[in-house]
C-alpha cells in the first residue's frame, strides 16, 4: 500500500547492486511512494550488478561514481541537479566494503593499505558525499540524509573486523555533519542500525549465517528484513520526521536492547 509520503521529492541513492541490496528495496519503496531519484554505484559494482534493471523499473537515470572521489561526487550532485529539475530532498549512502574481509585477513594481521581502501569507502566517503551536497547548497530544506551502519560499532563482533571500525567513524561523521546541516540548512542526517541482512554485501562476512540464526533468536520481533529497512527509511524521508536528526536509530528487532533471550537460554541448556 502506497500513502505518497514522497510526492515531489527528489534524490540520490548510493549502492543499489542486485535485487537483494537494501538500496535496492529503498529505490523500489521510494518509487512506490511518489519520489524520484538518480541512482548511482561505482563502476566495478555496476558491472557486478543488475542496477540497469532497477533503472528501466523505476524511470531513474544512473550516474556512475566512485565515492572516494571529489571530483566524481561533485559531478554527481550538479547532474541530479539538473536531470531532477533542482535541488535534493534525499540521500541514501549505502555502500560500504573491506578488502581486509574480503581477502581473509583477521583483525590482529589487518594489511594497513587494505585498511585504509575500507574506510574510505565505508566510512570517509559519507563525508565527502555530505561535503558536495554542502557546498553546493544542493539540499533543499528538511532534507534527509540517511547512511546504513551496523551495532558492530557499539559491541564487538569478532568477524566483522575493522568495518566495525569504519561504521564507528561513519556514525560520528553523521552526528558533525549533522550538526552543521541541520543549524545553517535545515538538513537532517541519521544512521540506520540495521539487523544482520542477507544482502550480497553482508554474505561475505564469515559466520554470516550462523549469525543472522543468532540474532533472529535473541530478537523479540525477530531481524528487521531488507524490505523492512527500506520502508523505515522512506519514513526518515518524509516530513513526518522533520526534526529527528545526529541520530543513530537501531532497526533490529529489539537485538540491541536484549541481553539474552529464552530461545538463546534453552539452545544451551540443550
Amino acid at each position: 500500500m502506497s500513502f505518497n509520503l514522497l510526492k515531489g521529492k527528489k534524490g540520490i541513492i548510493f549502492g543499489a547492486l542486485d535485487a537483494n541490496s537494501i538500496a535496492w528495496k529503498t529505490a523500489e519503496t521510494i518509487h512506490a511512494e511518489g519520489g524520484t531519484f538518480v541512482l548511482t554505484n561505482a563502476p566495478i559494482a555496476m558491472r557486478m550488478g543488475q542496477i540497469d534493471e532497477l533503472a528501466k523499473k523505476t524511470g531513474s537515470k544512473i550516474i556512475p561514481a566512485d565515492a572516494t572521489s571529489e571530483e566524481d561526487l561533485d559531478n554527481l550532485v550538479t547532474q541530479s541537479m539538473e536531470i531532477l529539475g533542482g535541488k535534493i530532498d534525499f540521500v541514501l549512502h549505502a555502500i560500504g566494503m573491506s578488502v581486509n574481509v574480503r581477502k581473509g585477513r583477521a583483525y590482529t594481521d589487518e594489511k594497513y593499505d587494505f585498511t585504509t581502501k575500507g574506510w574510505d569507502v565505508s566510512a570517509l566517503s559519507f563525508h565527502k558525499v555530505m561535503q558536495s551536497l554542502y557546498k553546493a547548497d544542493a539540499m533543499n530544506e528538511w532534507g534527509s540524509i540517511v547512511a546504513l551502519t551496523y551495532m558492530a560499532a557499539q559491541r564487538t563482533f569478532p568477524d566483522y573486523n575493522d568495518m566495525a571500525d569504519n561504521k564507528a567513524y561513519l556514525e560520528s561523521v553523521a552526528r558533525s555533519f549533522g550538526y552543521f546541516f541541520g543549524k545553517e540548512k535545515k538538513v537532517r542526517v541519521n544512521t540506520i542500525s540495521q539487523s544482520p541482512t542477507a544482502t550480497t554485501a553482508g554474505q561475505g562476512v564469515k559466520g554470516f549465517d550462523s549469525f543472522i540464526s543468532y540474532a533472529e533468536k535473541m530478537s523479540p520481533l525477530g531481524n528487521a528484513t531488507a524490505q523492512d529497512c527500506a520502508d523505515y527509511t522512506v519514513t526518515l524521508f518524509s516530513d513526518l520526521t522533520k526534526k529527528v536528526t545526529m541520530q543513530n536509530l537501531f532497526h533490529d528487532g529489539g537485538f540491541s536492547n536484549t541481553g539474552v533471550s529464552q530461545e538463546v537460554i534453552d539452545r544451551f541448556s540443550e
